[in-house]
Formats: structure tokens, C-alpha cells, sequence
């Protein structure tokens, strides 16, 4: 709710922004005060009140309140966590690990049940998987396909995007690829997957809800993280594509069941023998 907030700020009359202000800086207090008492506090009528509360989709302040509570019950407190000139280290390091556990848990609450269940129908009857990512995307694909090429699947990473246009121009019915981007607005991307698509592949991707990507997606895990990939190196999203990446790596594998636990005991075994034993 509290991003919500943020996010209708630049739609707010003047007074409604009063209000939502108070909500931010104040949100525990904001959940249990009467009306009067947060009309006074943030200078307003009580209409106001009201007015803001529905301009977020509720239907009044008693349901804006229940599902404030909610939203501070089941994540973090939302901290305001730039980073400053004037920051220590200490100060730094707390600001990002805070960042990225907000991200995790947004991550988390926001990914629907079935659409894991669904990634893992589409990768079980995969012929093929491809996953593609470019910049810094680029680099979780490659993890991706370190992940999935030990489960005995053939697939591959691709972060070139003259290579990733050129396969998807030649994938087959059968194959599945797995686009991830932070925006979803990467052209590039778009107009491989749209080949893809047109080439019989299924897709699922991980990026941003109501994205041009998430469009093109049989199935979508969902990634709207709170930063600006134009300003900042996108550090939030990249760990929540992991962690995503994980879910249903992890999901396939159970799914696969026996036979994957003994290739990854296969896998494993080849790597015993090329590292120290502990003496501990």
C-alpha cells in the first residue's frame, strides 16, 4: 500500500498529498487515529481524507486502514533508503541490505502461486530452453542456464542480441525461452521474442507486470521493483530475478524428481575430487 502511495503522489490534489505524506512518514499511527484526528494532523477536511483514500482504489478510510494494516503486517516498513553523500559505510551497508529485503519481500508477496506451477508445466514439456537477457540481465541468464543445464536439459544463455535475433529465427515448436528484463521495454528483446513466438516457442518472463514483455509472455513471474534502471544500475531487480530463477529451478527439479536428484549427485560428484578436503 505504502508503494502505491508513492506511485499516485504526482496524481494528488495538493491537500490529498498532505494526507499521503502523513500515511508515509506516519503509517502505524495513520492505521489506528480517527478521522478527525488525521484531518487535523495533515491540515485537510475530513472529505479529504476520504477523497484520498479512494483515489488508492478503496472504497473508504476503514478500508484504506485494513489494508494498510495488512501491507505493514506481512512486509517491511517502508524506509526511505537513498543513499547520500553525507552516508558512512555502516550507513551504506544498511540502506542496501534494507533495500534489498524490502525488494525480496515485495518479490515474494507479489508472485502469484500458479504462475510458478505454470513456468514448471512449460520448462517439464520443453524440448529445448533458451535463456536470454541483455546487459545486466544478461549475466542472470547465464546463471540460469548453470542452474538448469545440471538437471541434463539442453539449453543455453544468450546476452548478444544479434545471437538472441538469430535463434529466434530458428527455434522450433517445442522450444522454450526464458526473457528476462528489468524495464521490459528492451527493443532488441521485444522483436526476438515476438520471432520467437512466431516460431512455435513459449515464453516466460521475468520482468515488470503490464510491461511490453510481459505482453509477449505465455507466462510471466512478476518483478516490479522500486528503482530507477535509467538512473541506477538495477541491484534490487537483479536479485529478485535470481531468487526467481531459484523458485522454479528449484520447483523443476522437485518436480523431476529421483532422476534429477541423481544427476545433480553425478554433477556433484565430478566436482569432489578437484577441490581441498577440510581438516576441521
Amino acid at each position: 500500500m505504502l508503494e502505491r502511495i508513492e506511485g499516485r503522489m504526482a496524481s494528488l490534489t495538493p491537500a490529498e498529498r498532505r494526507v499521503a505524506q502523513l500515511a508515509l512518514t506516519q503509517p502505524n499511527l495513520f492505521a489506528e487515529a480517527p478521522i478527525a484526528q488525521l484531518a487535523t494532523l495533515a491540515n485537510v477536511s475530513q472529505p479529504t481524507v476520504v477523497r484520498f483514500c479512494r483515489s488508492l482504489d478503496c472504497k473508504g478510510l476503514s478500508d484504506f486502514k485494513l489494508r494498510l494494516a495488512r501491507s505493514l503486517v506481512v512486509g517491511l516498513p517502508y524506509v526511505h533508503c537513498t543513499v547520500s553523500a553525507d552516508d558512512t559505510p555502516p550507513d551504506i551497508a544498511g540502506k542496501v541490505f534494507d533495500n534489498l529485503l524490502s525488494g525480496l519481500y515485495r518479490a515474494r508477496n507479489a508472485l502469484p502461486p500458479h504462475a510458478v506451477a505454470a513456468a514448471v508445466d512449460v520448462l517439464t514439456d520443453a524440448q529445448r530452453i533458451e535463456f536470454w537477457g541483455l546487459g545486466n540481465s544478461g549475466i542472470t541468464a547465464q546463471d540460469a542456464q548453470h542452474k538448469f543445464f545440471r538437471f541434463g536439459v539442453p539449453c543455453v544463455a544468450y546476452a548478444d542480441p544479434h545471437v538472441i535475433g538469430m535463434s529466434a529465427a530458428l527455434l522450433a515448436p517445442g522450444a522454450v525461452v526464458v526473457a528476462i528484463s528489468n524495464s521490459g521495454r528492451t527493443i532488441d528483446l521485444l522483436e526476438s521474442v515476438g520471432s520467437a513466438r512466431a516460431s512455435g516457442a513459449r515464453i516466460i518472463g521475468i520482468t515488470r507486470p503490464a510491461s511490453p514483455l510481459a505482453c509477449l509472455c505465455d507466462v510471466l513471474l512478476p518483478a516490479d521493483t522500486q528503482e530507477d534502471p535509467d538512473v541506477y544500475s538495477p541491484m534490487i531487480a537483479r536479485i529478485v530475478h535470481l531468487a526467481l530463477i531459484d523458485v522454479f529451478a528449484v520447483s523443476y527439479a522437485v518436480r523431476g524428481g529421483p532422476t534429477f536428484v541423481e544427476r545433480l549427485k553425478r554433477a556433484k560428484r565430478t566436482l569432489a575430487a578437484r577441490r581441498l578436503q577440510s581438516h576441521s
